[in-house]
């Protein structure tokens, strides 16, 4: 209550004097009485907005909706129509008090986020625990999480097997089993038991604190129907102020030219002021940037961060979808399946060859071949030098060998013989060339997304007629997952410069919107090419997440669905806002043209056109699911 006490005194002196004039009070009859009593009234309301008025002059900033109403509230007093000025303000203020209250409730979701940053990080320490900042804890130091805590920072699970709530940062309510090795993220609540994680990243860098920076980020990236309004008002405002005077001055004209004809100052004044009052782009100025700040919120609730207002809008006019493979559409959780050795190889040598040149990359393919080399108990060379071929795989030198470790055209690049009908496998493989020589492969199967099939069905319905895979695997791979998802189109055995120059051929096509949906490193230059980049957010690279127009932080591919009926459902609801915005105004503005709306009328309309168009533009959270 305390938040509308002005509104509130605004009102009861408003109302009281009504109710004094209406029973003829003979004390409160001369006018001097009456103007000191609604310049109470007026008083606290209508300071504010005076004051604002006059800061914009001082900025040179000469038409908005704080001198409309300061005209008409001025204006109103000028005349004699005292309780219309301290209306025109009253309910302006009590409009603007609601606004504030509907950006509150569309923050909330971000609010929410804000509020899971844990405050301290307990760290183990020489066996101690110590309890710290976050922002001073260090890479590589162990942080202690107990059960219904907060995890504090990014890290690697080093227990055996825990649950985590992940809710805050995918808007997923089951818990999630995150084993030994796994990535545990700042955000998740431990559930069950006591955990240790190893820190992987600066708390400035975790992934709650991307996610806070790309939905905070989100709110300054316009759409194009919010550029047009602010563009639209800077000229709507000072036009609709010279009708006002036009409407005064030309009927006096009309009377010097003609002196039959009668024209009274106060009438035509009045007239004016009606005008101004019902002209007051607020409702369009204010509830379609609250629109698109509504859709990013409930967005983001559902696990889904559009990094601005104008992906919500070009979302909506997406019409082709093209999905990477691994990470995307499978879980990319690869299991070795078996192992090849030639020429002398052992397993063992093959295996730690493999793992030893795979270890620094992050690529699900490497992180399976690790834990498979951990389970065999076999110990790995760490310091070696590696250098990555994109689209082909990783070359290095250890103990004094030449190592290749990648997929069969990488072979076939440096002319190495290989098994006849290996390049043919359905399954995924990893090769591995010593000095020259062929030694040996690796065989991985990957496991397909659960929602992956569903994902492809829902935009189908959403009248998607052109959805494609394109993957670095091979194309007898690709084809088959493409056959089950019910995908026409797949492309496989392609190099990142082959998906750039796919997706330019697409695009080529002037009414083709290109979505793409990728998860990795190699993904970024076709995120960045697309209409609309949208990453796997929850273990994707950084640099697709950088990259990305939207990122699925739940890393389910039916979320892209679901983000395309959001865009929508926004972009549905502010049209609906402009269009009832105009209608209404463009009536009452022609009958207070005409003198037959009154000060009241004008001050209802526009504030209740305002109060509409605002919690239309809010119903966005509950309508999304």
């Amino acid at each position: 209550m305390k938040k509308y006490i002005r509104e509130l005194i605004s009102f009861v002196l408003l109302m009281t004097g009504l109710g004094m004039n209406w029973v003829e009070m003979a004390w409160f009859q001369p006018s001097g009485v009456r103007f000191v009593w609604y310049l109470l009234a007026f008083l606290p309301v209508g300071f504010p907005v005076l004051k604002e008025a006059f800061e914009s002059v001082r900025g040179k900033e000469y038409f908005n909706e704080f001198m409309l109403m300061s005209l008409a509230a001025i204006g109103a007093f000028y005349i004699g129509e005292y309780p219309e000025g301290v209306a025109v303000m009253l309910f302006y203020s009590i409009g603007e008090k609601f606004q504030d209250s509907a950006v509150d409730k569309a923050r909330s979701n971000i609010r929410a986020l804000l509020d899971v940053r844990p405050e301290t990080a307990t760290v183990i320490r020489e066996g101690r625990e110590v309890v710290e900042k976050p922002e001073r804890v260090k890479v590589g130091e162990v942080i202690e999480v107990k059960a219904g805590e907060r995890v504090p920072l990014d890290g690697v699970m080093l227990g055996d097997v825990a649950a985590f709530n992940t809710a805050a940062l995918t808007g997923e309510s089951v818990p999630r089993d995150i084993r030994k090795g796994g990535t545990v993220l700042a955000g998740m609540i431990v559930t069950d038991r006591v955990v240790r994680v190893e820190v992987a990243k600066p708390y400035d860098l975790s992934a709650l604190s991307r996610i806070l920076k790309l939905v905070q980020d989100a709110s300054e990236r316009k759409a194009p129907a919010e550029l047009f309004i602010r563009k639209f008002a800077r000229v709507y405002t000072p036009v609709v102020t010279g009708l006002a005077v036009l409407i005064v001055l030309i009927p006096w004209i009309v009377s010097v030219v003609h002196p039959a004809f009668l024209f009274v100052l106060d009438d035509w004044l009045y007239r004016a002021l009606v005008f101004l009052v019902i002209s007051c782009p607020c409702a369009l100025v204010v509830s379609i940037p609250l629109g698109y700040f509504g859709g990013i919120g409930a967005a983001s609730r559902l696990g889904i961060l559009f990094k601005g207002g104008n992906y919500l809008d070009a979302i909506t006019k997406i019409n082709t979808v093209v999905f990477d493979k691994t990470g995307t559409l499978t879980k990319g959780v690869f299991e070795v399946q078996q192992v090849d050795v030639r020429g002398g190889f052992t397993e063992g040598d093959v295996i730690r060859a493999i793992a030893s040149v795979e270890s620094r990359s992050n690529h699900p393919v490497a992180k399976a071949v690790a834990r498979y080399t951990e389970s065999r108990e076999i110990g790995i060379v760490r310091d070696i030098e590696v250098t990555e071929l994109a689209g082909y795989g990783l070359k290095a030198f250890m103990e004094g060998q030449e190592v290749l470790v990648g997929n069969t055209r990488l072979l076939e690049k440096y002319g190495i013989a290989f098994p006849a009908g290996l390049a043919e496998v359905p399954e995924t493989i990893v090769v591995c060339a010593v000095n020259g020589l062929y030694v040996g492969h690796l065989l991985l199967a990957d496991t397909l997304k659960e929602d992956a099939k569903e994902a492809i069905e829902s935009l189908k319905k959403l009248n998607i007629d052109n959805i494609q895979i394109l993957s670095g695997d091979k194309q007898t791979i690709v084809s088959k997952l493409a056959g089950y998802l019910g995908v026409d189109e797949a492309h496989g055995d392609l190099l990142p410069e082959d998906k750039v120059a796919h997706v330019e051929a697409l695009k080529r096509d002037p009414d083709r919107r290109v979505a793409f949906v990728g998860d990795g490193i190699n993904d970024a230059p076709v995120l960045a090419l697309s209409d609309v980049g949208i990453a796997m957010g929850g273990l994707g690279s950084d640099a697709a997440i950088e990259i990305a127009d939207v990122v699925i932080q739940t890393d389910q591919p039916g979320r892209i669905a679901t983000a395309i009926r959001v865009g929508k459902e926004t972009r549905r609801i502010i049209w609906q806002n402009v269009s009832l915005a105009f209608g209404v105004k463009l009536i009452v503005l022609i009958l207070g043209a005409g003198g037959v709306a009154t000060m009241w009328e004008a001050v209802f309309a526009d504030v209740g056109v305002a109060l509409l168009a605002i919690l239309n533009a809010i119903r966005i959270q509950k309508r999304v699911k």
